[in-house]
């Protein structure tokens, strides 16, 4: 029985039926597995699209796995540079070959000439302009060589080499124009990717270089990006926080600001701009720029804040300088206009005085009259030198002399509000470089501030102090001329506004913020300041710190050494 079955199977050819059909399912196979691979690469390419890769990264990336689905030996891009000629963009195995120059009959351009794929085998000139790896002992006999689009222009061509197998199939011929179309979209998603990479570190860089601080918020108040350039009066808590809220962030709140300008954005979509006097003193203009999407719905809000500390500083200054020429212009043509009469009272009081005698009444009350004049002139005087302010430079001055003559102006004011006056100036006080009229200026201003600050208060003795004193601080001396009250004195919370311009804690009527603030400008410009010592309900004392010259530190340390002697 078995050699009858097994000369029917012979004569029926069923086992040679089972030989073919197994051959048929492992070439099937096979191709099906070729077919995964080509699949698998092109898959590959597509999820590349997104990455950021170099030419030369694609290509290696696409070789590792392109033997299993195509057999091959080389593989490399040629694309046309902006002169119109070809050049081998890159090459995988990476040192397998070089191109210096692409003749016009070359493969690579009959198919970019043609926008057809072709194979080409080396009888046929395909390996013309390519000059092999001196050390590679299987040159290329086949070339699959495909174009690679964009749009609809060719931009180069993909091309693969093989060295032993036999020539490109149209199957595979078919898969490299495939495989060229996704590359050719992997490398425009790589240019792009580029570009938008520049474009967005363009972008950063100059947000960063604005030297303004600059904060992108969303509707919800989180801060979403800013350029870094945080201010002090941010800084202090913007590390400490948790929170990425801008009232957070920006102010140091636990809830939304109150009429908060983002809060209106919403409702109009207008710009908008705020002004921030922060605990500090500073001044910041602050600016909120609606940011709108595509379909013209506002989605975020740009904040820029500017610090306009100095040039408000400045305007005021300005202001102030405007309205003290025009008070001076005023006080000196009054001050002339009262010299006159002046001179010819005390002139014929000395004259009357003269005929009588030194004991009589008479002589007594022209006396009265001589003196009560003479002190008229000292305050005309004063007032000429004051409004003649801006045409003195600056010289060397006795800050003493200057202080008597702010208080010989200032002093009716002073006792008319029933205020006892103290001075108490050191007299080994040296002369120092100063603009006198300027010096006057401050002392006047905190002289009416104080006078001000005890007309608020409620006390029965009301007293203001004015003292000059020597100090010595890192190995220099400083003139300190002070002007303290008695007075309802400073909150914590407005002695760092007060040098603010336009802040003031008066009624509108009585001042314009602007004292404190231009004063501090004439202490900086001689290369000092203004201290400030507080206590609400007791008092204050302004203090003009004012540098002296080094020979007169020499001079003291001489004088307390003999002293001491």
């Amino acid at each position: 029985m078995r050699n009858r079955g097994t000369l029917i199977e012979q004569l029926t050819g069923v086992n040679s039926s089972k030989l073919n059909y197994y051959v048929e399912l492992k070439k099937t196979t096979e191709d099906a597995l070729k077919q995964n691979s080509r699949l698998e690469i092109l898959h590959q390419l597509t999820r590349d699209i997104n990455i950021d890769m170099s030419i030369q990264d694609i290509l290696d990336r696409t070789f590792s796995k392109l033997p299993q689905a195509l057999p091959c030996t080389f593989m490399g891009i040629v694309v046309l540079d902006p002169n119109g000629q070809l050049q081998l963009k890159a090459v995988t195995p990476r040192d397998y070959c070089r191109v210096d120059h692409f003749p016009d009959d070359a493969p690579s351009w009959e198919v970019i000439r043609s926008k057809t794929a072709a194979i080409f085998e080396t009888n046929q000139g395909a390996s013309s302009h390519v000059w092999f790896n001196a050390n590679d002992d299987d040159p290329l006999t086949s070339f699959a060589i495909a174009p690679m689009f964009q749009r609809a222009e060719v931009i180069g061509a993909l091309v693969i080499g093989r060295s032993k197998e036999a020539p490109f199939s149209a199957a595979e011929l078919n898969f490299t124009s495939h495989l060229a179309d996704q590359m050719a979209i992997s490398i425009q998603n790589a240019d792009l990717y580029k570009q938008l990479s520049r474009t967005t570190k363009e972008w950063e860089e100059t947000f960063k270089a604005v030297t303004d601080p600059i904060f992108l918020v969303d509707l919800d108040y989180n801060v979403l990006r800013h350029n870094g350039r945080l201010p002090p009066e941010i800084s202090e808590f913007w590390d400490e926080v948790i929170s990425t809220k801008c009232f957070s962030r920006l102010h140091g709140k636990k809830e939304i600001c109150p009429e908060c300008p983002i809060a209106e954005m919403k409702q109009n979509g207008q710009s908008m701009q705020r002004q921030w006097h922060t605990e500090s003193g500073s001044l910041l203009d602050i600016y909120y720029y609606p940011v709108f999407n595509e379909e013209k719905q506002l989605f975020a809000v740009t904040i820029i804040l500017k610090d306009v500390t100095q040039k408000t500083k400045m305007e005021a200054q300005l202001v102030h300088s405007a309205k003290l020429a025009a008070l001076g212009e005023m006080a000196a043509g009054v001050a002339h206009e009262l010299n006159s009469p002046m001179t010819v009272i005390i002139g014929t009081a000395q004259m009357l005085a003269r005929d009588l005698s030194a004991d009589s009444l008479e002589f007594e009350s022209l006396q009265d009259v001589i003196n009560c004049g003479l002190r008229c002139k000292g305050i005309i005087q004063n007032l000429l030198t004051f409004s003649r302010q801006d045409q003195v430079p600056m010289s060397e001055i006795d800050l003493n002399e200057q202080m008597r003559r702010v208080l010989g102006l200032i002093r009716y004011q002073i006792n008319r509000e029933q205020i006892q006056m103290c001075d108490q100036l050191d007299p080994n006080l040296p002369l120092t470089n100063a603009n006198g009229a300027q010096i006057q200026q401050v002392i006047t201003n905190l002289m009416i501030n104080a006078r001000d600050a005890l007309n608020e208060s409620t006390r029965r003795k009301k007293m203001i102090t004015v003292t000059s004193k020597i100090r010595r601080e890192h190995g220099k001396a400083w003139a300190v001329l002070s002007v303290g009250d008695n007075g309802v004195g400073i909150t914590q919370e407005n002695i760092k506004k007060i040098f603010t311009p336009f802040f003031t804690s008066k009624d509108a009527t009585k001042g314009t913020g602007l004292g404190l603030s231009v004063s501090l400008g004439i202490a900086e410009s001689h290369a000092g300041t203004i201290e400030v010592e507080s206590t609400p309900g007791k008092g204050s004392t302004f203090s003009l710190i004012v540098p002296l010259p080094d020979d007169a530190l020499n001079a003291l340390s001489s004088a307390e050494v003999d002293a001491s002697e």
